[in-house]
């Protein structure tokens, strides 16, 4: 798979893999971040996912993950929409000296107005995550999800899908894998594009060393467990580690089993790490 390397980039970089999926590596946010988007590989339609990193100055950087709504009309135009509105949003706030929460929760909003304004009953899931400088935090709309795990596999968070098993799960009703196998997983109870749109913004944690970030659509979380997932980016390069999430999500895809989840979607992952003693290595290849 080829590693195409943007050096800290100086405005969004935008993934909409269809027909070839999208793979990016970056220096942002006073880390490495490594993005990708694919289509469902049963699907000759558009992929539907906009994933978005978003430099924020020095020290900083914003993660975004939207799965436009399956089986609603447009939901490709729904998802870019949100990340572009959120884009614009902290552009605005980077002018004005705006605090970064503000503009986040500013973008949201702006963009759950411009997916209502379609008129086309569109909507799209959105998650963010923002980084400045050790500082983490989360937003959530919908079923993406991010995870922030320590080096020894210890999950520090985790958002809570928004959707009848999530909540299930969240309340104790359920476990992770009776979830995972749920004939209602795919029910989703908030999104933008709807007049009842909110925003699930988690508190404020501080990253330590070797923390990894996690930012995925369905197509990641519907097909593996979560302690596969925590097991698979805890540690090694990140060119391993979304090479992993990559090959066994689409394996788990294409092979049915009664054993193990098999769904079918459009595929969108960011993993995020700083350097272990606050400095990029040299080399491209990005091996932290």
């Amino acid at each position: 798979m080829d590693q195409p390397v943007t050096d800290t980039p100086d405005e969004m970089v935008l993934l909409n893999g269809d027909e070839v999926p999208e793979l990016v590596f970056a220096r942002v946010g006073g880390g490495a971040v490594a993005a990708y988007t694919s289509r469902a590989p049963d699907r000759s339609t558009a992929n539907e996912d906009s994933v978005a990193v978003i430099p924020y100055g020095p020290g900083a950087a914003v993660f975004a993950v939207a799965d436009g709504a399956g089986g609603l009309p447009e939901g490709r135009r729904a998802s870019r929409a949100a990340v572009n509105k959120l884009d614009e949003s902290l552009q605005d706030s980077m002018q004005k000296t705006t605090l970064l929460r503000t503009a986040i929760l500013n973008g949201i909003e702006a963009a759950n107005l411009a997916v209502l304004a379609m008129g086309t009953g569109a909507a799209t899931t959105l998650t963010v995550v923002t980084i400045e400088g050790l500082l983490l935090r989360t937003y959530q709309i919908g079923d993406s999800e991010a995870i922030v795990v320590g080096q020894r596999g210890v999950i520090k968070s985790q958002t809570m899908a928004h959707s009848p098993t999530g909540f299930a799960v969240e309340a104790g009703f359920l476990d992770l894998k009776a979830a995972l196998h749920h004939e209602e997983r795919h029910l989703v109870s908030n999104l933008l594009g709807t007049s009842n749109m909110r925003i699930d913004m988690g508190a404020e944690i501080i990253m330590r060393p070797r923390d990894t970030v996690l930012v995925a659509s369905d197509g990641l979380t519907d097909n593996l467990h979560t302690h596969e997932i925590t097991a698979m980016i805890r540690k090694g390069p990140l060119p391993a580690v979304i090479d992993s999430l990559i090959s066994l999500a689409k394996r788990r895809m294409t092979v049915e089993s009664t054993h193990q989840p098999s769904k079918p979607d459009d595929l969108s992952i960011i993993v995020f790490r700083k350097p272990y003693k606050g400095r990029l290595p040299a080399q491209r290849s990005m091996p932290f």
